[in-house]
């Protein structure tokens, strides 16, 4: 690609993103979805300009989650996020086990094989983190208890979706996968996040004070960037992924004098590289193999129990008290998530071209529905904090 194509292609995400997540608002919807639409749009079904496999967008929407995700870090409060942390981890196990269960049992109905179907099961388990707390923030409710459990839950189910994959990759494969692969992956995946934050927690905030007095404050956000992405890259060498990484960076930042500086330098980025993100997600669907009848009731049949799973997993912490509708809702959206276990099991001939456009509906099915669906949820309750997170004024911006 010259650099005329690049830029052209860069000048029509951008536009479309903006425009159609503005129109979005402006019809009492959240900008993700917006930008969503602009992907489908955009992407190789309709009027093909993007292509997500393209090594530039795919580089450009890496970058754009894990900026993503190091501002959600950069304003979650993890006092808060641990008083809610048995809520979340049943929330996130039950989310898991779920539309696991549902999804493989329906694949099996539907005439898939077990490889196949244990793929769709697979599809169904994660919660796409970064698109649950980009609409909460649109929404101004990401300090809400529910936020801080759907947070906590999806971050979690995050991990515990790179577990899965590991081992439904060496199933495909024809690998054996036994009790101890599942327990050093298992190991890999949480220890990394807990070893990062508590190594960060000593070191971190004196590396960055020392900063602070030696140069100039507007270094600190390069700083803080070049931290976020060197944890992701660890996170991903250690077994884990980059957005865990990026999260756990911005975490380890939050309490710092610092955060705020970090923050306004990361957010002003954001606009630029985050909707590339939310557009490629989009562009994904091939919205031309929705007419093969077979290829529908399989998308539609993963579709609802995929939104029946998380809903009810919403239900699971009896003992919490905010509005479990809400959690079980924003736990719904698969995004990029649920894209990647779909394209594993398609380069792995686990499943068939058509197993795959129906496992893009489901994952853009259940990516769409949330935003409107928790906007009304949202709109019928208690008002926001008049004087929301900083991370809420500031996502809404991008």
């Amino acid at each position: 690609m010259g650099v005329s194509e690049f830029f052209l292609l860069l000048v029509s995400i951008l536009v479309a993103a903006k425009l159609l997540g503005e129109l979005a608002e402006r019809v009492g919807q959240p900008a993700v979805l917006g930008e969503l639409l602009a992907g489908v749009v955009l992407g190789a079904s309709v009027l093909g300009v993007v292509d997500p496999e393209t090594e530039m967008v795919h580089l450009l929407a890496e970058l754009g989650v894990v900026i993503l995700l190091f501002e959600i870090g950069l304003e979650t409060d993890l006092k808060k996020l641990m008083a809610v942390g048995s809520s979340a981890a049943m929330v996130a196990f039950a989310g898991v086990v779920l539309p696991f269960g549902l999804g493989f049992g329906v694949a099996l109905l539907l005439g898939l094989d077990t490889i196949a179907a244990l793929v769709a099961g697979a599809a169904l388990t994660a919660t796409s983190v970064g698109i649950t707390a980009r609409v909460l923030a649109d929404l101004g409710r990401l300090d809400d208890p529910e936020g801080q459990v759907v947070l906590g839950a999806a971050v979690i189910d995050d991990v515990i979706g790179l577990i899965i994959l590991a081992v439904i990759a060496g199933v495909v494969a024809g690998t054996e996968v036994g009790v101890p692969q599942i327990a050093i992956s298992t190991v890999k995946a949480f220890g990394f996040l807990v070893l990062a934050i508590v190594l960060g927690r000593f070191f971190v905030p004196g590396l960055f004070d020392l900063l602070g007095r030696l140069g100039r404050e507007s270094n600190l956000a390069v700083m803080g960037l070049g931290f976020a992405l060197l944890l992701s890259l660890a996170a991903e060498r250690a077994g884990s992924a980059l957005i865990v990484g990026a999260f756990a960076a911005g975490l380890v930042l939050q309490p710092t004098l610092w955060a705020p500086i970090v923050r306004e330098g990361v957010v002003r980025l954001g606009h630029f590289l985050v909707p590339v993100f939310f557009v490629a997600v989009g562009a994904a669907v091939d919205v031309r193999s929705f007419g093969e009848p077979g290829v529908l009731l399989l998308g539609l049949a993963l579709l609802a129990v995929g939104i029946l799973g998380k809903v009810l997993a919403g239900f699971t912490p009896w003992w919490f008290k905010g509005r479990k509708l809400v959690v079980g809702v924003a736990m719904v959206p698969r995004g990029e998530v649920g894209l990647i276990f779909a394209q594993m099991g398609l380069a792995a001939g686990a499943v068939d071209g058509g197993q795959y456009s129906a496992l893009m509906l489901m994952v853009m099915g259940t990516t769409f529905v949330a935003p409107p669906a928790l906007r009304a949820l949202l709109k019928n309750g208690d008002p926001p904090d008049p004087n929301p997170a900083a991370a809420s004024e500031l996502v809404t911006e991008i």
